[in-house]
Parts: structure tokens; sequence; C-alpha cells
């Protein structure tokens, strides 16, 4: 079934004068958390732990595939504009996503702005990969190849966990999935994106919240030029991991998106680039029916194969030249 032009025009519909969202951002905490409670006894296979960092505990989940076996990690990072969302909120986009590709997918329950304003939550997702990649506390032995996926405010923080990881030269990412990922900066009508203006004001993801989400994420106004808040600012892009683009056609997101991948081609990073037509942004969290999120899926598997393959050519390459 795909998102068809009378639902986007119900969405329009809908689309209603705004409350402030550093006024209203707990509610909407609150409302997230009853639409998606807390299953005692999951219909699907988890593991809830914690990893210590500092003087805090980040909380995650891990979802394994329903057919017993040994499967590749991903980890994933949750939307919600860096203030609402949390595991329970995509518990079943998560499980989906192991099913459906085949993979171990973490969950990250990172800390929220405003309470914890950038760089807290960006930290405990490069603690979490970190901890992951170097030790043995969530498994038996290192992982060399990790996949950072993210939707998003998500998506914004794998990007930023990829580009901190390269800086800090502690770990490598080898490759990641950027779902409709906010890169920039600026969401107002003088925006240097065509997008934010066309899909700005009749969807549910508008400029005004983008805005307001960025002011409660950053303490300082100046952050905001941060690389690692709006990564498409960064000024070297080279040696980032692989990366799968996927954008939104009905996205105020969209161009900002686009861009970011083309930067990271021209640094010599490899990239694939799709847009999903007559999408819209958060659509990777509707029902598997829809047509877009089918074609999203068929997307990721055929980028994560390829990688796979790549890897095994390489380690044959390398047998061979012993």
């Amino acid at each position: 079934m795909p998102i068809n032009k009378k639902m986007l025009t119900t969405l329009r519909k809908m689309i209603y004068p705004e409350k402030d969202l550093r006024e209203t951002y707990k509610l909407e905490r609150r409302m997230v958390n009853l639409a998606h409670p807390h299953m005692l006894k999951p219909f699907y296979k988890i593991w809830d732990h914690e990893i210590k960092v500092g003087d805090h505990q980040i909380p995650v989940r891990l979802f394994f595939p329903q057919k017993e076996g040994v499967y590749p990690l991903m980890i994933f990072f949750h939307g919600g504009g860096f203030v609402t969302g949390n595991i329970d909120s995509y518990s079943k986009v998560c499980t989906r996503l192991a099913n459906k590709t085949g993979h171990i997918v973490l969950s990250v329950d990172y800390r929220l702005a405003p309470e914890h304003p950038f760089p807290a939550g960006l930290e405990d997702c490069y603690a979490v990969v970190k901890e992951v990649v170097s030790h043995t506390l969530l498994f038996n032995h290192p992982l060399e190849k990790v996949t950072l996926i993210g939707d998003s405010a998500g998506a914004n923080l794998a990007a930023a966990v990829s580009l901190l990881a390269r800086d800090r030269g502690e770990f490598q990412v080898e490759q990641q999935i950027l779902l409709y990922p906010a890169t920039y900066n600026d969401y107002s009508d003088a925006s240097p994106f065509p997008s934010v203006k066309e899909n700005g004001k009749d969807y549910l993801l508008t400029q005004t919240r983008m805005a307001n989400y960025l002011s409660l994420y950053v303490s300082d106004p100046k952050e905001l030029q941060n690389p690692y808040v709006a990564p498409l600012l960064a000024e070297d892009l080279t040696n980032q991991p692989r990366t799968l683009m996927i954008t939104a056609e009905f996205d105020l997101l969209r161009d900002e998106g686009k861009a970011y991948g083309e930067k990271l081609k021209a640094a010599g990073n490899e990239v694939e680039f799709y847009e999903i037509p007559e999408a819209i942004h958060g659509f990777f969290a509707l029902p598997p029916l829809f047509e877009e999120v089918k074609t999203c899926y068929t997307i990721i598997n055929r980028f994560l194969s390829k990688g796979t393959e790549d890897e095994r050519n390489k380690n044959t390459s390398l047998e061979a030249s012993r």
C-alpha cells in the first residue's frame, strides 16, 4: 500500500497552529510513552542491558532475529528531535529491522535534551559504540564490523558519531545508514535548501518544530555552528564510513540529506543515495505493508549484502597474498 495523494491531503489538514515545543515537550514525551508502553512479556526476543559510562548508566536493548543463528550487529539511534523518543517507542521498528535484515539490533536510550543538552546524547551514543567495538561487555569478542543506523535526529547522531570516531581515533565505523537525517542548522525561510520551504509547513515535521528542536538541543546558539550538531558544516569529511543515504520526497530535511551525501562522496567516501517518492518524514516507522517501507528495506538489504560481499572479497585477497 503506497502513501497516496489522499493520505497526503489528510496530513495537510491535520496541521494546526503550533504551540511552542519548548513549553510542551514534556507533554509530548508523555504522549509518546502512552502510545508505546513497555511490554513486560514482549512477543519478540530482546535483552535489556545498561552500559556504565562515567557517573551514569546508558540503557540499551538488543533485538534478535526470530531464527536462531550468528548475526552481525547494527546499532540504532532513534529519532525524536533529540527531545522525545526512547527504546520502547522504537521497539516495533527495531524488531522489524532485526528480522528483515538478519542483524542483531542494539537500540540506544541516549539522554534527551533539554535536561541533557548537546553533547550529552551524542557522547552516550559514542560511548556505546566504543564499548561494543572495543570491549567484551556485551559480546564474547570484539566486533570488527558494526553498522550504525538512525532516523532523523538519530541519523544526525550516527553521522556525528562517525565524525567523532575519526577525529578521536579510538575506533572506526565501517558503514552507516542515514534515514532522512538532520544535517544542517537553519529551518527559516532563509534556508539554502528548497525542501525546507516546499515541505516545511504542510506536513507534520515543520520548520517551526525543527527550529524548536534545535533550540532545545543546544544550550548556546553558537553550538549550532558545531559540525557535531550540523554535520554538513564539517570542513573535512574524509575517512568516513561507507554510507547509505535515504531521504523522503515530502520532507523538509530532504535536500540537506542529499547535500550531505554529495559532500561525503566528494570527499572520497563510498555513498549510495536514494530518495523515496511520495514518502514523508518518519515513514520508516510505518507498518511494513506500506510500499515506501518495503522499498526502504530492499535498499537497506542490498546495501548490507554488498558490504558483506566486499568484505569477503577483501579477506579472500588478503589470504591469497600471504
